[in-house]
């Protein structure tokens, strides 16, 4: 009989779609993996196409069914990965399917405690490391005449989000960055530890992040024990800026995590996993 497939579902953070993570889906589809980059509802308008003319509800329920729509017609369940924002969305998806789920990744993502925002985030991390500053890509948001979608200028994206990828990885994703409504960026997951809190998690920490700092990554891990760490000395978008180097650690680290016949006979390279336990 033959084997069921190894899913792998690839959630993108803000001003982003699907396309952030081509760079990166062949070596995962080269281990054995079959990939499913989403694009989340009411993302992926061009920065020069906004408004939309047909209004898609965003929200961080929409942004749930819409990946558990997908999760539903898989042959089995799947890894669920987030990248930035799209953790959120991640977690929200554990807690309302955690069947569908064999384990939840953050790629220096928002692995929010149930019912914190950034905003609060922030401020933990301040209370706990006094003299804090942050800044991000916040004060660089151009807004819409409603305040209602930013999208972020080129210069601010190169600066923050891709000054570890070459200058020609970063013009063209900085090209196709996208408007992002409020609603799919301003949310507060609702999880328990009853469905959210089963399902295994590995969070990929990444120190050179000038988005979301790496004070405030650890931060998260602190407020949500049980992960499995992998550092990357790396930016904000691993999967453009050193995806090869990503793979190599993240699938040993899942290999590890997943039961027998659920991902375990990945074909990578063996060498250090940068993989640490949290307490």
């Amino acid at each position: 009989m033959a084997s069921a497939a190894r899913h792998m579902v690839l959630i993108h953070g803000a001003w982003q779609g699907s396309w952030a993570f081509e760079a990166w889906m062949p070596m995962l589809q080269a281990a054995g993996w079959q990939v499913h980059a989403v694009d989340l509802p009411g993302n992926g308008i061009r920065q020069d196409a906004w408004p939309p003319a047909q209004p898609v509800r965003v929200d961080l329920d929409a942004y749930v069914a819409h990946v558990a729509e997908l999760l539903a017609g898989l042959d089995g369940p799947a890894v669920v990965l987030g990248h930035s924002g799209g953790g959120i969305t991640a977690s929200q998806v554990a807690e309302h399917c955690p069947e569908r789920v064999l384990a939840l990744v953050y790629l220096a993502g928002m692995m929010l405690p149930d019912g914190m925002d950034f905003g609060a985030l922030i401020e933990a991390c301040r209370r706990e490391q006094p003299g804090f500053v942050y800044a991000g890509i916040g004060p660089h948001l151009e807004w819409d005449a409603m305040h209602q979608a930013s999208r972020v200028p080129p210069a601010a994206a190169g600066r923050i989000f891709l000054h570890d990828c070459t200058p020609e990885q970063a013009a063209a994703a900085t090209r196709r960055l996208c408007w992002q409504p409020e609603g799919g960026r301003a949310m507060r997951c609702r999880l328990t530890a009853q469905r959210y809190g089963r399902v295994p998690r590995i969070y990929v920490e990444c120190l050179r992040d000038r988005s979301v700092l790496h004070e405030l990554q650890r931060c998260m891990q602190n407020l949500s024990p049980g992960a499995l760490r992998i550092t990357l000395d790396c930016g904000h978008v691993p999967q453009l800026a050193c995806p090869a180097l990503l793979t190599e650690r993240l699938l040993p680290a899942l290999a590890q995590m997943l039961p027998s016949g659920a991902g375990t006979d990945l074909a990578v390279a063996s060498g250090r996993t940068g993989l640490l336990p949290l307490a």
